[in-house]
């Protein structure tokens, strides 16, 4: 029987400002629908829409529409399964047609006043107590205070820097030291540890972050190819467009250009550390709920300015607790060492400002992802990195036509990296089909520049097609994780290692599986590091396609990666341009990097690095290299329909 469409006029009395209006969207064929009409007036206008939207979603399809203005959270939204869509309904929380309503986690800074004339530095009052990695001017965000500093000016030692030039002996002098920070850009890290105190040319660091940023590969005390070394957030290193926070003082400081002033700015300071966390359980997952037309904004992620610093490993993955190391782990254990595998399996991953797990037929549509401190995305990450503790089992997830830009972070990362990501204790904890489409994400990975625009790990059948990925100091789009050593039969490079000294050899396959990269737009890519490559994958994953890509203006690093472990991935109908390696597989005796294609794609500058013949039997075959910009048509097809489809979203 076909029912009817109704309205229902929801006025929420009890949320100040709250409206209601007779406006529905078009609805499914038979399905009823309600709508409900929220502005952003009071402090709890949407949780209040969000309890009616549970009471009415049994019986009709729920449409809570937004209109336009800032609605700035005092906690994030929390969905689990009792806002689900029940009975076959769904719920949409959408902008209404025409508006833009923005989901905010910050404060807007006002009352400037001049601090230091000479200097042109103004200061406004904030709450006490209060702090922030990130702060937002007019739109953009606006870098800490920080000065790069030479390598040689400082000597690592187990407990911290000695200073060597002279020219730095000022910093023993400086206030609030312990919120001082170095930061070591390397080959494909970017590191972050918290000094302790300075006393003389001592500098003597936080830990557990200290030792875990000095030992594995890549490290701080090593790194594989140099990179920039700076030392960050204190009043004393403020230079122009800069800012600095006193949390204890209250005091906001910011060092404008000559002649002008924050005042009249909108100067945003995020508050929260998330905005929005869907997480159900196992047995009753969060489902049947998308999000539309929305903007989700300010946020900040702390845990880098602790003791934890943030210990990169690659990609948002971090070491976060002491773990037993060797006494001379600054020479011993700088390309890895047996200890360092112990730790392996407790890496965490970077929390999202948008959190999705035990979850789904959930969907982002149209939605912008702008100025958030971390991850903007996180679908099926580990459970560390979900608020309500519960992580993966994300299933008919789609985020499709949206905009990620001016984030910390990744814009979307999928799936985790622990035991339970690859090898599920429970099936309900395994992460599948994954759509991602027509999105552009720009401007991305900008404080944690270690992280890809787009990573999928673990997870059965994503895929991530027609997107624009751009301007990263990093890779375009990343898959897979766990460099072949969770896969069947281990890796004896591993074992070499010594991991299996802390892990089984797995008989099974691990939940990778299917991954299609197809159609997408990739430039602007690999920036600050050279390691990595504008798409990369990691690890076994069968049945995987890579087709029909376009990458250019990669700074002469590599178009397609194949790194450790990868096995069973096609790669035809690519086009690489001006790469200094269009095609690479990171490949060894003990490593597994085999069975792999690569068919059909066309280049015209770069080396050509693929281990063929036995033992590995990766394929090459029917690969153009073309000259003088004479893309032939079938190459040309491709450079025109990857990328974001012409004239918007394509549905499929």
């Amino acid at each position: 029987m076909r029912h009817p469409t109704r309205t229902v006029l929801a006025a929420l009395a009890v949320a100040a400002g709250a409206t209601a209006s007779a406006a529905v969207p078009a609805q499914a064929a038979g399905h009823p629908a309600v709508t409900i009409v929220v502005a952003p007036h009071g402090g709890d206008t949407l949780q209040h829409a969000q309890k009616l939207a549970r009471t009415l979603s049994a019986r009709a399809d729920v449409h809570v529409e937004l209109a336009s203005g800032t609605y700035r959270l005092s906690a994030p939204l929390k969905f689990t399964g009792e806002d689900s869509g029940r009975s076959g309904h769904t719920i949409t929380w959408q902008a209404r047609p025409g508006e833009r309503p923005v989901l905010s986690g910050g404060q807007a800074v006002t009352g400037w006043r001049l601090h230091d004339p000479a200097a042109n530095v103004f200061v406004a009052d904030i709450p006490k107590g209060v702090d922030s990695r990130q702060l937002y001017v007019d739109g953009a965000a606006a870098p800490r205070a920080a000065i790069t500093i030479a390598r040689t000016d400082v000597k690592v030692t187990e407990t911290g820097l000695t200073i060597l030039n002279p020219a730095l002996n000022y910093l023993a002098g400086l206030p609030a030291q312990n919120r001082i920070e170095v930061e070591s850009q390397n080959s494909f890290t970017d590191r972050f540890a918290p000094v302790q105190s300075i006393t003389g040319s001592t500098i003597t660091m936080q830990q557990p972050a200290w030792n875990n940023n000095n030992w594995g590969y890549d490290t701080l005390a090593r790194p594989f190819a140099g990179g920039t070394l700076l030392l960050e957030n204190s009043y004393a290193f403020l230079q122009t467009g800069q800012w600095y926070l006193d949390p204890a003082a209250g005091k906001l400081y910011y060092k404008a250009a000559p002649g002008q002033s924050p005042a009249g700015k909108d100067v945003e300071l995020p508050r929260l550390t998330s905005l929005l966390q869907l997480s159900g359980t196992y047995d009753d997952p969060v489902h049947d709920i998308a999000f539309r037309g929305l903007a989700f904004e300010h946020t900040t992620w702390l845990q880098p300015g602790t003791s934890i610093g943030y210990a990169d490993q690659q990609s948002g993955t971090f070491i976060a607790a002491a773990f037993p190391q060797p006494a001379d782990f600054l020479t011993s254990c700088q390309i890895g060492c047996p200890q360092f595998e112990g730790a392996r399996n407790s890496w965490q991953q970077v929390p999202a400002a948008v959190q999705v797990s035990a979850a789904r037929s959930i969907s982002f549509e149209d939605s912008t992802f702008a100025h958030l401190g971390q991850v903007a995305l996180g679908i099926g990450n580990d459970a560390n990195a979900h608020a309500g503790g519960i992580g993966l089992g994300a299933s008919g997830i789609t985020v499709r036509g949206n905009t990620f830009t001016d984030d910390a972070g990744s814009g979307i990362v999928a799936g985790g990296v622990r035991p339970d990501a690859h090898h599920p204790g429970n099936p309900a904890m395994t992460d599948e089909n994954v759509t991602i489409t027509g999105n552009l994400v720009t401007d991305v990975a900008k404080d944690y520049k270690d992280m890809a625009g787009i990573l999928s790990t673990y997870v059965t059948h994503a895929v991530i097609e027609h997107n624009e990925v751009s301007d990263l100091a990093y890779d375009g789009i990343d898959v897979g994780w766990g460099w072949g050593a969770n896969d069947p039969g281990g890796s004896q490079d591993y074992r070499n290692r010594g991991l299996y000294n802390y892990q089984p050899v797995y008989t099974t396959p691990t939940t990778l599986k299917d991954t299609v990269v197809r159609y997408n737009l990739v430039h602007g890519t690999k920036k600050v590091f050279h390691d990595g490559g504008s798409i990369y994958n990691l690890s076994a994953d069968p049945g995987a396609v890579i087709d029909r890509n376009y990458v250019y203006d990669n700074h002469n690093t590599v178009g397609l990666y194949l790194d450790e472990g990868s096995r069973y991935v096609r790669l035809g109908n690519n086009v690489i341009q001006d790469a200094g390696v269009w095609a690479f597989t990171n490949a060894s005796s003990t490593n597994n990097t085999d069975d792999n294609t690569f068919t059909g794609n066309w280049y015209n500058a770069g080396a050509t690095q693929v281990a063929t013949g036995a033992p590995h039997d990766n394929v090459l075959d029917g690969n153009v290299k073309v000259t003088d910009g004479n893309w032939p048509p079938a190459a040309q097809d491709v450079m025109r329909d990857a990328g974001l489809p012409s004239g918007g979203v394509r549905r499929p």
